[in-house]
């Protein structure tokens, strides 16, 4: 059910932006709806136990907010350069972070076939990079393709799987001892105040935008994030971070398949192939046994 809601966030974004709604905005109302829904069940159902937050708990909610803020501003923002295929591709990348941060922070030795499907994930997100700057008149100048706004919104995807990499570790380690109202609506709730001053600093009106914009607003507020984010934040507390991260590999599916039919956006014969490098990557990476202990 999560991945089927998420797999639609891509489209609903694009005809956002189409309907003229900068990223940022399309970014802080997702997170800012979701929580003003949330409110009156959080409130009501879990205020005993977010008045008994400690302050590790607020600790883990704040860094938690951060990086799944950051994460939509930087994934969001590439939908703007970039193809959703390459798009969505990269930022699932996130259980390559998770493996790699397992290392940095867990001091767990990644086993060969982790390091083999690392090697083959970068080397199709060189492959989307390579097949988004290049056309049928061939392939731009090295300094015109490291400049190019599809490689910034490659970058930025990329920098989106890093963050929410980070947001599901900390969320794993939350869901412990929290219930999953009271996780989501403090969560989506630093996020959404986070991405306001953002909005704030930058001088981004948060309204006077057309009627359909606040339409596909909400929807993104309703389905990819109430529904979709909130089933792997639920599940978050039954299953390890890694296999939370594995499963979303089928929103790729769905945003590619949604966006060939709907906004006729058909990937190239390059562009697929590094898709399909990246996925089998992700995959060889993180079969089990995924860690060896050091």
């Amino acid at each position: 059910m999560g991945i089927v809601a998420v797999s639609s966030a891509s489209l609903i974004i694009r005809l956002a932006q189409s309907a003229g709604a900068p990223s940022l905005v399309i970014a802080a109302y997702r997170l800012g709806l979701a929580s003003l829904l949330l409110a009156p069940v959080a409130l009501w159902r879990q205020g005993t136990e977010l008045r008994a937050f400690g302050p590790r708990q607020w600790l883990l909610v704040l860094t938690s907010g951060l990086f799944l803020g950051l994460h939509f501003a930087a994934w969001i923002s590439s939908l703007a350069y970039t193809s959703v295929a390459s798009s969505v591709v990269l930022v699932s990348a996130s259980p390559l972070f998770v493996a790699v941060l397992s290392v940095t922070l867990l001091r767990e030795r990644p086993s060969r076939p982790m390091w083999a499907g690392l090697i083959l994930a970068l080397a199709g997100a060189v492959v989307v990079a390579l097949g988004d700057a290049c056309g049928a008149a061939g392939c731009p100048s090295w300094q015109s393709f490291w400049q190019g706004p599809a490689f910034a919104g490659d970058l930025l995807a990329l920098l989106g799987a890093l963050a929410f990499a980070i947001y599901l570790i900390v969320g794993r380690a939350l869901r412990a001892s929290v219930s999953l109202t009271s996780y989501i609506f403090t969560t989506y709730g630093s996020a959404a105040v986070l991405l306001g001053l953002v909005l704030w600093l930058v001088r981004l009106p948060v309204g006077g935008y057309s009627g359909p914009a606040y339409l596909w607003l909400a929807l993104l507020a309703l389905v990819p994030q109430l529904v979709g984010h909130s089933a792997f934040n639920w599940a978050l507390k039954y299953l390890p971070a890694t296999l939370i991260s594995v499963a979303l590999l089928g929103e790729p599916a769905g945003s590619i398949v949604l966006a060939a039919v709907l906004l006729h956006e058909v990937p190239g014969l390059v562009g697929l192939a590094g898709c399909v490098l990246i996925l089998a990557g992700i995959v060889l990476a993180t079969r089990q046994p995924k860690l060896e202990n050091s």
